[in-house]
C-alpha cells in the first residue's frame, strides 16, 4: 500500500519516483509464455484513449523516390484525466539536406473518432483506416505550408513484440499503474503528396506505420530512447529501445523487426542500439551519437537463424529541445520534474544493411532515419 500512495503522488505531482527496482518493470516479450511476436489485424488498430495521463500517437514515416524522409503524425494527450489536447505534425527533411526542413505542428479542435475507434477525425485532419485494414489515408489542411494528401499501405505484416506489445510498470504485475505500447507496420507502401508554399512535395516511395501508447508520465517511463528505421530495395527494418530510469532498475527494454516484401524474416525482442562514437553536445551537454551500430537476432518462421546489422557514421538532422517544441501538453506533463530536459537527436544515414538467414547473408545499401533521445 505504501508503494502505491508513492506512485500516486509521483503521478499527480509529476515529481521522480521512488526506486522500485527492475522487478516493477515487466519488458514486453519477456513474461514467461509470450511469444516473440504477434502479427497484427485490424481489430488491434484501435485508439486506446485511456482516461488517465497518457500520450497516444499514430506516425507515419515515409521515404520518397526524390531522396526526401520525413513523417506524418497525429497526438493524442490526456493529462491528469483532465484535459485533452490533439496536435498534427508534419516533418520533411529534404535530400542532402539542400534547404531547411518543412516542419508544422498544430493543435486540433472538434476531434473524434469513427464508432469502433479505427479512424481519427478533427477540424482539417482525417486518418481513415481501409475496411480491409490494410492501409491509412492522411488528411491534413491545418497549416498553409503543409497541405497533406497521402496513403499509406501495408506491404509486410504488422506486429507486436510478445503477445501484447505492452511493457507494464508496477510492484503487481497483475495490477500495474503504468504501461507502454508499440505496434508495427514495418515495411509500406506511400503515395500521395505534401503542397508547402513553395510547391508540390511528392511523396511516394517506402514508409513505416508506428501505433504508441504511454500510458504514464513520459519521463517515467523511460530515461532515453533509441529509434531506427531503414529501407532499401529489398529490406525495412525497425528497432524502438528504450531504458527505464533508475526507479525501475534502468532496466532495457527492445522490440523491432526485420521485413521484405509480403513477410517478417525476424521480429521480436532481440534487438540492440549502440552509441559507438560520441561528441558533447555543449549547449545541453548529453552525449551526441555521431556513429551506432544497430541488431537484430531471433528465428524465422521456418526456424532458421536470423540476424542483422547497421553500422556506421550518423549526421545530425536536427536537435528538437522538446521543451521549447512540443505542444504544451509535454510542458505540462514534465514541468515539475527535477534533472528533465528532454532532447531528440534526429539523426540520418545512407548505410548498408547485413542480413543473414541460415547459412545466406546479403548486403544491401538504403536510407535510414534515427532518433536518440534524452529525458532525465
Amino acid at each position: 500500500m505504501f508503494n502505491w500512495a508513492k506512485q500516486q503522488l509521483a503521478n499527480v505531482a509529476g515529481t521522480q519516483e521512488p526506486e522500485y527496482g527492475p522487478e516493477a518493470c515487466q519488458p514486453v516479450g519477456k513474461q514467461q509464455g509470450d511469444p516473440s511476436y504477434t502479427e497484427l489485424n485490424r481489430a488491434d488498430l484501435k485508439w486506446k484513449t485511456i482516461d488517465w495521463t497518457n500520450v497516444e500517437t499514430q506516425t507515419f514515416y515515409f521515404y520518397t523516390e526524390g531522396g526526401h524522409v520525413g513523417f506524418l503524425q497525429v497526438i493524442y494527450s490526456n493529462v491528469a484525466g483532465l484535459r485533452v489536447t490533439c496536435q498534427f505534425n508534419c516533418k520533411i527533411f529534404f535530400q542532402n539536406n539542400e534547404k531547411p526542413a518543412v516542419w508544422s505542428s498544430d493543435p486540433l479542435e472538434n476531434y473524434g473518432f469513427d464508432e469502433d475507434q479505427y479512424s481519427f477525425y478533427a477540424d482539417g485532419v482525417s486518418l481513415e483506416l481501409s475496411e480491409d485494414g490494410n492501409s491509412y489515408t492522411i488528411k491534413s489542411a491545418t497549416n498553409d505550408n503543409s497541405l497533406v494528401n497521402v496513403k499509406v499501405t501495408k506491404a509486410a505484416p504488422g506486429f507486436v513484440g510478445g503477445k501484447n506489445g505492452t511493457t507494464t510498470y508496477g510492484t503487481d504485475p497483475k495490477a500495474p499503474w503504468g504501461s507502454m505500447y508499440h505496434a508495427f507496420w514495418p515495411r509500406c507502401n506511400v503515395e500521395g503528396a505534401v503542397i508547402t508554399k513553395e510547391g508540390e512535395i511528392d511523396l511516394k516511395g517506402r514508409g513505416t506505420f508506428i501505433h504508441a501508447l504511454q500510458g504514464m508520465k513520459p519521463h517515467h517511463a523511460a530515461a532515453r530512447w533509441n529509434f531506427s528505421n531503414f529501407h532499401s530495395a529489398t529490406y525495412s527494418a525497425i528497432l524502438m529501445e528504450y531504458t527505464t530510469p533508475a526507479s525501475y532498475g534502468n532496466t532495457l527494454v527492445r522490440v523491432g523487426g526485420i521485413a521484405t516484401d509480403g513477410k517478417l524474416l525476424f521480429a521480436g525482442t532481440g534487438a540492440e542500439a549502440k552509441h559507438t562514437e560520441a561528441k558533447q553536445d555543449s549547449d545541453n551537454d548529453w552525449p551526441e551519437p555521431t556513429a551506432i551500430t544497430y541488431n537484430w537476432s531471433g528465428k524465422s518462421e521456418d526456424g532458421k537463424d536470423v540476424s542483422a546489422e547497421i553500422s556506421g557514421n550518423v549526421n545530425r538532422w536536427d536537435r528538437v529541445d522538446v521543451m521549447a517544441e512540443v505542444p504544451g501538453f509535454v510542458k505540462a506533463i514534465v514541468a515539475t520534474a527535477a534533472g528533465t530536459k528532454p532532447y531528440i537527436y534526429q539523426l540520418s544515414s545512407k548505410p548498408t544493411i547485413e542480413v543473414k538467414v541460415g547459412e545466406e547473408t546479403k548486403k544491401e545499401e538504403g536510407v535510414m532515419f534515427a532518433e536518440a533521445t534524452f529525458i532525465s
